[in-house]
């Protein structure tokens, strides 16, 4: 199965779970029919960025401007599961002219592979906070475990969209070789960090789906 075929059954199977769980009617009264709650990423709060090392000197930051995705979210169920597509054309850096170079075959290839995936289903907990999330990424078509360590994460009332919101600091740190983007070094460091900030709004509210559409 394809990155892209695999995180489209992803999608499928949260999308259909959850609307299968809340229809369902349980047989036993002792059971409930509670699915965990899933959640639409706010493509205006979220965003992934990442920095790289220049010949030891100064730091290149950057960022992808445009995905999309879904959280599920369950503290009592210890249960976290994340799926994101990430826009690889959305690199942006500040300079158009470097910009330019990263979306190139030398790097990105972003013409032959136009959308990054990250999916995850396994969670590591301290009491009823999440650590850590361990799954898959794909760049480049290149598919590699990866495990972001959440920095902080937390739902609460948001008056803005007058709904219940998730979210937080995620980080990583990956190889740049392990996907075969060995333009530039040793001169640029082979090791990337990433910093993603995450904002989720429920599946059910207007406002994620006006959100998702922007």
């Amino acid at each position: 199965m394809t990155p892209l075929k695999a995180w489209r059954w992803w999608m499928l199977g949260v999308g259909s779970g959850l609307a299968w769980a809340a229809c369902a009617q349980p047989t036993d009264p002792g059971l409930t029919a509670n699915p965990a709650p899933g959640y639409r990423l706010d493509p205006t709060h979220t965003f992934v960025h990442w920095e790289v090392l220049h010949m030891d000197t100064s730091t290149i930051r950057g960022r992808f401007d445009r995905l999309q995705g879904q959280v599920v979210f369950d503290a009592a169920a210890r249960r976290l599961e994340v799926g994101i597509s990430v826009d690889m054309k959305s690199v942006s850096t500040g300079s158009a002219a470097f910009d330019a170079v990263l979306r190139g075959s030398t790097l990105l290839a972003t013409e032959a592979h136009p959308q990054a995936y990250f999916t995850a289903r396994q969670a590591e907990w301290d009491g009823e906070a999440p650590r850590a999330v361990k799954g898959e990424i794909t760049l480049r078509g290149i598919s590699q475990p990866l495990t972001l360590q959440v920095v902080r994460w937390k739902c609460g009332f948001n008056p803005l969209f007058r709904a219940r919101v998730c979210g937080g600091d995620l980080e990583a740190t990956l190889k740049r070789t392990d996907f075969e983007l060995h333009f530039g070094t040793p001169l640029v460091a082979n090791e990337v960090q990433l910093r993603i900030q995450v904002e989720a709004l429920p599946q059910t509210s207007d406002k994620a789906a006006d959100a998702a559409a922007r």
